[in-house]
């Protein structure tokens, strides 16, 4: 993760601390701006406000976390929305030193910081990150902890530049220096021979120990002002010595060229390649040789093309992970949730359908995992999962395809149960688990005409209320080890398929317990309960409770005003609720033939079947009763409660403990069933 070129002008400067061996760096390592990374389809924007920064960082060489390729310790702060570093380089070792040299000579240096990402969105409009607007579309990383900074010569942003502060050497470069530098390590300068000297004084500059008074350790000569170059004529033309600064400088322009050549080809596909390419000193020729190579073996060839003379692949991102996913275990309308461009990669690059196994190899590539094979299950889960993330960013998020997989599957099991409850119900939004209150406008609740001077009366709230609460219901299931090895995709597909039926079947469960248990709400002191054998449902026993319901009071005794809607019924009953609902005439071929009759109800109530009704495990069940119901947004006889506003259950996914190698899902869903008013509905028991 580089500075953005629109803060080019500012700078990682390195100077010679106070304690001999030790050199100060200090820099910003990340400006708060957007950011162009390979494997993310929009601009990155880092939140600076959401990084957690722990109290020291590693700075490393190039991002490499291996021995020797740690130099130094920093400190990082956030101030005016940028990310600064400061700190100091204290190995000694050939890649510390190549830093310290080539700083001496004019080179400059980018810094980068590694951080492991906990939390992104993709903003599709404008966004104020970092005290800045933003323009859509970008990643928002909302949180992420910083794990190291880095120092490269090239960063993800070829056009960001940083600029050393002043030139220096490693000790200060003066005589005063060089007799302290001496006298540090015990070494009286006189009587030294004029050899001796030459051998400390270049040990001094180039930074060095000195070496033992019998090596014969000279400094390298220094090049002549101006050189001769001979004729022909026979007489030397002087022509003046390379500028060390502008070689230096032409050796990094070079370098970045070649860094930058290889970073193109490999395209973020091929992160093994691309840092060996780097660190071996690899040209074009030999990195696009690699990159054809792992191509072949590894890309089908269909989906393979052609540009500037390199073998190129489409990255498989995650959206087209998903779409895999999808298309493999059969998902219903796929094209609902996916482009059909996604849809069409997806079903070209995976064939013969994506695995499991394959699924959390395509994440871990993405992030850098250099192995090609998931012999060691565990590293492979820690790259796929984004726990290693260099320059910045994972690029995918193997928890977020699994979660947006197993919610589409999940929802498919949800909706796959009965849903006549959502059909006769209120439905209230809870911000919290309290148990909340609503209470009706009773007594003076008509409008009263309003006087001269336009004073409006007050109504007043009554004693009635009517209470309801959220709580949770859940379920925990893992993904293991077996099933990653047995790449049976079926875990994240089918686990989900149930989970979401397994909601389904709770809410109903809590629904109709509820809903069933009304032998203090639908009794005759309601006035909302018949009993007799002149209830069976028909065009007669329907006419009797549709007259009872009319004929309901509010507490003044005047009538409620609210009209039924709905006839519920068990699958018992369904064909003659369907009838009476549809059929302009029922006809009655008994021995009392009553024909034609017209049906006076066609029309008037919606039907709802619940087979719950009849069902022998819940209490209050039967095979003849019905009942005729209220619009649920006129005046409802029971409502649910659900938490946020969340009518569908949530799944969620995570790596699992580091005792239990695999992945974990829950889902859970939070709602709450209450029964209301008892006028809104009325009960027939449908005999005597």
């Amino acid at each position: 993760m580089t500075l953005p070129s629109n803060h080019a002008d500012e700078f990682v400067m390195v100077e010679a601390s106070g304690d001999a061996g030790s050199i100060r760096v200090m820099g910003v390592a990340y400006s708060g701006g957007k950011m162009r990374l390979p494997g993310w389809r929009y601009p990155v924007v880092v939140d600076l406000a959401g990084l957690s920064v722990p109290d020291s960082v590693p700075l490393l060489i190039n991002h490499e976390n291996r021995t020797g390729s740690r130099v130094g310790m920093v400190a990082a702060r956030v101030e005016d929305n940028s990310l600064v570093i400061e700190g100091e380089i204290l190995s000694s070792s050939g890649q510390a030193k190549g830093i310290v040299e080539q700083a001496r000579a004019g080179a400059d240096w980018q810094l980068s910081i590694g951080a492991e990402v906990m939390e992104s969105e993709l903003v599709r409009a404008s966004r104020k990150v970092n005290g800045r607007v933003h323009e859509g579309s970008f990643y928002h990383v909302r949180k992420a902890v910083l794990r190291e900074v880095s120092v490269v010569a090239v960063g993800a942003d070829a056009s960001t530049r940083m600029k050393l502060a002043a030139r220096f050497n490693l000790y200060g470069g003066d005589e005063m220096d060089f007799e302290k530098w001496l006298a540090e390590r015990g070494i009286e300068a006189e009587g030294l021979s004029e050899e001796r000297l030459a051998a400390l004084k270049a040990a001094f500059e180039a930074g060095e120990e000195p070496p033992k008074a019998d090596e014969k350790k000279t400094p390298e000569p220094k090049a002549p002002e101006k050189t001769v170059q001979a004729s022909a004529g026979g007489e030397g033309t002087p022509v003046a010595a390379p500028d060390p600064r502008e070689a230096a400088e032409s050796a990094v322009t070079a370098e970045r060229e070649r860094v930058a050549a290889i970073q193109e080809i490999c395209a973020g596909e091929f992160p093994k390649i691309e840092r060996e390419a780097v660190r071996a000193g690899w040209g074009v020729e030999e990195t696009s040789q690699k990159v054809l190579k792992a191509m072949r073996e590894n890309r089908p060839q269909a989906d393979v093309h052609i540009s500037a003379g390199r073998e190129r692949g489409r990255q498989c991102d995650s959206s087209t992970l998903e779409a895999a996913c999808a298309l493999a275990a059969g998902m219903t309308s796929p094209e609902r949730h996916y482009d059909e461009d996604v849809l069409d990669h997806a079903g070209r690059r995976f064939r013969g359908g994506i695995g499991l196994q394959e699924l959390f190899l395509e994440a871990a590539w993405a992030n850098g995992y250099p192995e090609r094979t998931f012999r060691n299950s565990r590293e492979a889960l820690r790259f796929a999962f984004g726990r290693d993330i260099q320059a910045g960013l994972s690029a995918v998020d193997l928890g977020g395809i699994l979660s947006n997989v197993a919610n589409k599957f999940l929802l498919e099991g949800f909706f796959s149960v009965e849903r006549t409850w959502r059909n006769v119900c209120a439905v209230r939004n809870v911000p919290d688990f309290k148990t909340v209150t609503s209470y009706r406008l009773v007594g003076r609740d008509q409008y009263e005409q309003v006087a001269p001077g336009g004073e409006l009366k007050h109504g007043t709230l009554g004693n009635e209320s009517f209470t309801n609460k959220a709580d949770t219901y859940g379920l925990l299931l893992s993904i293991d080890r077996r099933d990653i090895i047995n790449d049976d995709l079926g875990a994240i597909t089918l686990v989900p398929r149930k989970l979401g039926r397994g909601s389904g079947l709770k809410i109903n469960d809590v629904f109709w317990k509820a809903f069933m248990d009304n032998a203090a709400f639908f009794v005759a002191a309601n006035k909302n309960y018949l009993v007799g054998a002149d209830t069976a449902l028909g065009i007669d026993g329907l006419t009797k409770a549709e007259t009872s319901f009319m004929e309901q009071v509010d507490p003044e005794g005047k009538p409620i005003g609210v009209m039924p809607a709905v006839l519920l019924v068990p699958p018992a009953l369904s064909a003659i609720a369907t009838q009476l609902n549809k059929s302009l005439e029922l006809r009655d071929t008994g021995s009392n033939v009553k024909y034609p009759v017209s049906n006076p109800h066609q029309g008037k109530f919606r039907a709802e079947v619940s087979r719950y009704l009849s069902n022998p495990q819940y209490p209050g069940n039967s095979a003849k009763a019905w009942y005729l119901l209220s619009d649920p947004n006129d005046l409802p006889v029971i409502e649910v409660a659900f938490l946020n506003g969340q009518e569908s259950p949530v799944i969620e996914t995570a790596e699992a403990d580091f005792n239990v190698l695999g992945v974990r899902m829950r889902g859970y869903h939070d709602f709450g069933v209450a029964l209301q008013d008892p006028r809104g509905g009325l009960k027939a028991k449908g005999e005597a």
